[in-house]
Formats: structure tokens, C-alpha cells, sequence
């Protein structure tokens, strides 16, 4: 069983949203972290409410919810969404490896060209 939410609010100066538990823990997070989150404007993100007995946080004004045990286990959105942000992440890594691999491969004449069907 997981703390349940007290408090929820938005800090303007941190840009983070701050789930206040009731057991005296904060989490803090940036909104671009959250699913429906990532594109919310400060005054959309000051608006928010905690819902079922403390296991959740909405915000009105995007239409978003968040899990707060989730929060807790740093789930911050669908399996879908969390496998995207973890896809670009790791995409974008730059190894020694991974130069070696595409130069290998440019060797090769490099990607297949698609063809339309």
C-alpha cells in the first residue's frame, strides 16, 4: 500500500509539480517528465486537484491524471509513452560503438532504400 496524496500544487520558481504525501514525503517532478504534461503552460499546471482518497492528481485544464503510486515508483506515463521516451533516449545515445557500427555499415552501402509496395 502506497501513501496517499495530501496536496498537490505547481511550483512556478522550480517548474516542477509537487505531490505533497501524507506521510510528510514530497515528490517533485518537471512537467515535461508526465505524460499530458509536456506541453501545459504554467497557468494550466496551477490548476490541479487530487482525486480518489489521494491516489491520483487531475488537472482540469488539460484533462490529465496521474497515478500517484506510480509517481512514487517513477511511472511517469502509459507503458506505450514511457517505451517512446526511453526509445529517443537511448537513440540518441552517442557511443564509441555505435560510431563504429554506422561506419561499418556506411561501409556496406548503409541503409536499404525503402520501396514503395
Amino acid at each position: 500500500r502506497y501513501p496517499a496524496a495530501a496536496a498537490a500544487r505547481y511550483d512556478d520558481a522550480a517548474n516542477k509539480v509537487v505531490v505533497s504525501l501524507a506521510n510528510g514525503v514530497d515528490i517533485s517532478f518537471p512537467p515535461s517528465a508526465a505524460q499530458g504534461l509536456e506541453r501545459a503552460t504554467p497557468s494550466q499546471l496551477r490548476v490541479v486537484e487530487v482525486t480518489g482518497a489521494g491516489t491520483g492528481i487531475h488537472f482540469p485544464e488539460l484533462d490529465a491524471d496521474l497515478y500517484v503510486p506510480g509517481l512514487i515508483e517513477g511511472v511517469m506515463g502509459t507503458r506505450k509513452w514511457m517505451a517512446a521516451r526511453l526509445g529517443a533516449v537511448g537513440g540518441a545515445a552517442r557511443t564509441p560503438e555505435k560510431s563504429a557500427a554506422s561506419r561499418e555499415n556506411g561501409k556496406l552501402g548503409g541503409r536499404p532504400r525503402k520501396t514503395r509496395a
